[in-house]
């Protein structure tokens, strides 16, 4: 919205020509959206307090969980208020990218505060059913992507990372492999968040590295020099990613360990899903396994120790997902949180990495 007006302005005001790059645009989502969460955080926080939005610890994990008891939860529509704001701000609303992003987040999002909503309500961990879940975030990655591919909008080409200009096309079949990389990942980032601060930097992390991917690809000479898809589109995106960047780092302040807040499932589900929308945006749904490579390791964790029980009847880790196999074998829980920070960063530099070994 103020977007368009000083952009409309910039043709008789030369001052506000700098509204015109997506680069300043970038910057100024980016610390809008931290301010946003940053300044609202603590009234944020006691309204949840107050109204007993509390996180329910599970009473067979961790027996040190059990302090978090009285923790309020779904923290993470803190940070979706520190995207919409910008968003409304800085972001050209008229580019469908933004809103396939905006429409799965938000879309997720709602389904995630369902099931925060049944936990709070029922006092337990146990929330909306998991097939209603799963339905409710297949049909909406289905219905978004299904528009992109019918407006021309969106390819139905998967690009294999590490090699230069090999691509294969799954035609209509691209509408259910999307879809499933969609909901798989915010899926394996709701698994992730179990600890202080655990998801958030992985997701900033991963955002952090899809911005790179996002404005690059939305430079056709940039695009070009790369040997990557030229996607007109995905430039855009970028002030939406320093959005959520900075969204999160305002909400690490307030989550980190101790956490003040947890962030639930509308935001472990929606964040997930904005990752997964931008590795089909930006053509690198393959990629996401070793940039997301935290989040599928938490997520197989999980599939492993499910399939060993109903199958042999053992379990292959102390508990799943992974971390709280760590927490169970006495490592320490900040200890854990900063490795697997590290382990983030170093799949962040891999992954970009891919751009010059195409």
């Amino acid at each position: 919205m103020l977007y368009s007006l000083l952009y409309n302005l910039s043709d008789t005001i030369s001052a506000f020509n700098v509204f015109r790059y997506i680069t300043f645009r970038s910057f100024a989502s980016f610390f809008t959206a931290f301010f946003t969460c940053w300044i609202l955080g603590p009234y944020f926080i006691r309204q949840l307090v107050e109204k007993q939005m509390d996180q329910s610890i599970r009473t067979d994990g961790p027996q040190s969980h059990l302090k978090k008891a009285g923790t309020p939860t779904m923290g993470g529509t803190l940070i979706l208020m520190g995207i919409l704001v910008p968003t409304l701000m800085w972001i050209d609303l008229k580019n469908p990218y933004v809103w396939a992003v905006l429409g799965v987040t938000f879309g997720f999002a709602v389904i995630g505060f369902i099931d925060d909503s049944f936990k709070v309500r029922k006092k337990n961990s146990k929330g909306i059913s998991g097939k209603v879940r799963l339905l409710g975030e297949f049909l909406i990655s289905a219905v978004i992507v299904g528009l992109l591919i019918k407006t021309g909008n969106l390819s139905t080409e998967v690009y294999v990372p590490f090699v230069k200009n090999f691509y294969f096309d799954l035609g209509w079949f691209y509408l259910a492999f999307a879809s499933f990389v969609i909901v798989g990942c915010a899926n394996a980032v709701n698994l992730t968040d179990g600890l202080d601060g655990l998801a958030i930097v992985p997701v900033v992390v991963c955002t952090s590295t899809f911005l790179v991917f996002a404005y690059v690809s939305g430079h056709s000479q940039i695009a070009e020099y790369l040997g990557i898809p030229f996607l007109r589109f995905s430039g855009e995106l970028t002030p939406l990613l320093a959005a959520l960047i900075a969204s999160g780092l305002g909400f690490l302040w307030f989550n980190s360990y101790p956490a003040q807040v947890f962030m639930g499932d509308v935001g472990s589900l929606s964040l997930g899903g904005f990752i997964g929308m931008l590795a089909v945006l930006t053509k690198n749904e393959i990629l996401l396994v070793v940039l997301g490579g935290v989040f599928v390791v938490e997520a197989l964790s999980v599939i492993t120790q499910v399939i060993s029980f109903k199958t042999r009847g053992k379990r292959v880790f102390k508990m799943a997902p992974i971390h709280h196999h760590f927490e169970l074998k006495g490592l320490d829980e900040t200890k854990i949180i900063v490795r697997f920070w590290i382990i983030s960063i170093l799949l962040a530099i891999l992954s970009l990495s891919t751009l010059k070994l195409r």
